[in-house]
C-alpha cells in the first residue's frame, strides 16, 4: 500500500516511541515496584517478560501500525474479522490514561514554578512548608491544580496539532536526549548523598525491603509476575494503541525488528536509570516515614529531598521537574496521538481531508474534563464520589479517581488489548504476516521468527493471562 509521510528519520521515530514509553510509570513506579518485589528477583522476571512479552507484542504492534498504514482501530478492521474491536481498547485506555497524566504532569509544572520561586526567595516558593505541607496545599487547592493541569493539556495538544513530523518527532528529537542529560545530573548528586546506599539496596538486594520493615511479608510469585507485568505494559506502552500508531508512520526502509529491541532496552535502561536518580536521594535525605512509592514519591519525599540540599536545592528541584514534565509529555503525546490519528484516518478515507486541528482539539476537550474531575479530586483528598466506592475489599476502586482510571486501562483494558492482539497474530492471520512485513522489500531478514512464533501463538498468551489474572486479582481481592 502507498505509504503516509511521517517521522522523517529513524532517530526521529526512536526517540518519540522510546519518549513514549518512558513516563512517569519509569520514574515512580519502577523502581520502587521493583523494590517491595524482591529487588533483583524483580528485575530478573521483568526482563524475562519483556523477552518474552514485551518485545513479541512491540514487534507485532509496529508491524501491524505499518503493515496498515492505519491506528489502533482501523488496523485491526483491516486485518481481522474476529477482533475488529479490538482496537477500541487502545482508544480508551488512552483516554484514561491521560485523564490522570495531565493531572500529574500539571503538579509537575507546579513544581517547577515553585522551585524556582525557592531559588529566587520569590512568594510562589515553599514559603516554609515541607513537602507534605505543599503537596496537601495543592491537593485542596483545586483551581490552581485544573488550571496546571489543563496547562499540560494545551502543551500536549499544541505538540500533536503540528502532526507527526512538525510536532512529535521535533518534540522527542530534543526531549528525550535533553532527559537522558538530566538523568545523568540528577544520579551523579543522587548517589553521592550521604547514606544512599540504602536507596541502592532497596533496589537491588532480594528481600531488603521485608528486612528494613518497608514492607511486612515477602510477595508470591504471582504477585511479583502481575506486578512486573503491569508495570511492563504501561512502561513500554503496550496495549493501547500508541505502537500500532507510532508503526503506521514509519516507512518500509527501517528494520521494525531492530526498532523494537532498541525501544524495550532503552525503556527498562531509562526506568533503572530513573530508580537511581530517585531512590539513592529518598533514602539519603527523606527521613524516617518518607513515601517511597506514588504521587508522594515524586512531590513529597523528593521536594524534601532538594528543600534539604541547601543553596543548590532549587537548582537540583528545578532539573529534576522539568525531567518529569518531559518524560510526561513524551508519553502524553503519544496516547493524544492514538485518538487523534483514528479520527484523521476517517475523515481522509471519507473524502474530508485533513482535519488534525480539528480532532485533537476535540478529543483535548474530552480529556480536559477527565483531567479536571482527577484534579478536584485531589487524590481522595476532597471527598469525591468514586465509582464503586462503596464495594468492601475493592482495593482498586476506594481510593481515588486516578486509582479507578489505572485500575481499568493498566489493569485490564491494557493487557487485555495485547493477548487479543497475539491471538489474532498467532491463530488467525498467521505470525507470517508479521515475518513479511518486518522482512518486505527491503529485504531485512527476521532473525527471530522462530522465537516469535512460538511465543506469539502460546508463550505469550499464557504468561499475559497469568498478568491479566494477577492483575484483577491484587485490585478486587
Amino acid at each position: 500500500m502507498e505509504e503516509r509521510k511521517g517521522f522523517g528519520s529513524n532517530f526521529g521515530f526512536l526517540m518519540a516511541a522510546i519518549g513514549s514509553a518512558v513516563g512517569l510509570g519509569n520514574i515512580w513506579g519502577f523502581p520502587f515496584k521493583m523494590g517491595i518485589s524482591g529487588g533483583f528477583t524483580f528485575l530478573v522476571i521483568y526482563l524475562v517478560l519483556a523477552a518474552l512479552c514485551g518485545f513479541i507484542v512491540m514487534v507485532g504492534e509496529l508491524a501491524l501500525g505499518r503493515k496498515t498504514g492505519k491506528g489502533a482501530v482501523a488496523a485491526y478492521q483491516v486485518l481481522s474479522k474476529k477482533f475488529k474491536w479490538v482496537g477500541w481498547l487502545g482508544i480508551v485506555s488512552a483516554f484514561l490514561i491521560m485523564s490522570f497524566y495531565c493531572a500529574l504532569g500539571g503538579y509537575c509544572i507546579k513544581y517547577v514554578v515553585l522551585n524556582f520561586g525557592n531559588l529566587f526567595h520569590a512568594g510562589f516558593g515553599s514559603n516554609g512548608l515541607d513537602g507534605n505541607g505543599i503537596f496537601g496545599a495543592l491537593m485542596t487547592n483545586q483551581v490552581e491544580s485544573v488550571i496546571y493541569g489543563l496547562i499540560f493539556v494545551v502543551i500536549t495538544l499544541l505538540i500533536v496539532m503540528g502532526g507527526v513530523g512538525g510536532g512529535i518527532e521535533k518534540f522527542c528529537t530534543i526531549g528525550m536526549p535533553a532527559l537522558f542529560f538530566m538523568l545523568i545530573v540528577v544520579i551523579i548528586r543522587a548517589v553521592t548523598l550521604p547514606g544512599a546506599v540504602e536507596g541502592l539496596k532497596f533496589m537491588f538486594v532480594p528481600g531488603y525491603a521485608v528486612t528494613a520493615g518497608i514492607v511486612e511479608k515477602a510477595p508470591s510469585f504471582m504477585n511479583v509476575l502481575s506486578t512486573a507485568g503491569g508495570q511492563m505494559f504501561f512502561s513500554l506502552s503496550l496495549g493501547m494503541g500508541a505502537m500500532i500508531t507510532y508503526g503506521s508512520y514509519l516507512d518500509k526502509k527501517q528494520n521494525l525488528e531492530k526498532n523494537a529491541i532498541i525501544i524495550v532496552i532503552a525503556d527498562t535502561m531509562i526506568a533503572l536509570m530513573a530508580g537511581l536518580a530517585v531512590l539513592p536521594a529518598a533514602f539519603a535525605l527523606g527521613g524516617e516515614g518518607a513515601s517511597m512509592a506514588g504521587p508522594k514519591l515524586l512531590f513529597v519525599t523528593l521536594q524534601n529531598v532538594f528543600d534539604n540540599m541547601g543553596g543548590v536545592g532549587p537548582i537540583f528541584g528545578i532539573i529534576f521537574y522539568l525531567l518529569v514534565v518531559l518524560a510526561a509529555v513524551s508519553s502524553s503525546i503519544s496516547l493524544l496521538e492514538v485518538i487523534v490519528t483514528h479520527f484523521v484516518d476517517k475523515s481522509e478515507s471519507e473524502g474530508k481531508g485533513d482535519q488534525r486541528k480539528k480532532y485533537s482539539l476535540i478529543a483535548s476537550v474530552l480529556v480536559a474534563f477527565l483531567c479536571a474531575l482527577v484534579c478536584v479530586d485531589g487524590l481522595g483528598s476532597n471527598g469525591i464520589w468514586v465509582p464503586f466506592q462503596s464495594l468492601v475489599g475493592v482495593r482498586g476502586f476506594n481510593d481515588c479517581w486516578l486509582d479507578f482510571f489505572d485500575m481499568i486501562s493498566e489493569g485490564v483494558l491494557m493487557p487485555l488489548g495485547a493477548l487479543l492482539m497475539c491471538l489474532m497474530i498467532g491463530w488467525e492471520i498467521g505470525p507470517k504476516v508479521v515475518k513479511d512485513e518486518i522482512e518486505g522489500p527491503e529485504g531485512h531478514k527476521m532473525t527471530a521468527y522462530g522465537f516469535f512464533n512460538v511465543c506469539v501463538k502460546v508463550v505469550t498468551p499464557l504468561l499475559m493471562l497469568l498478568i491479566l489474572w494477577g492483575q484483577i486479582q491484587s485490585f478486587f481481592f
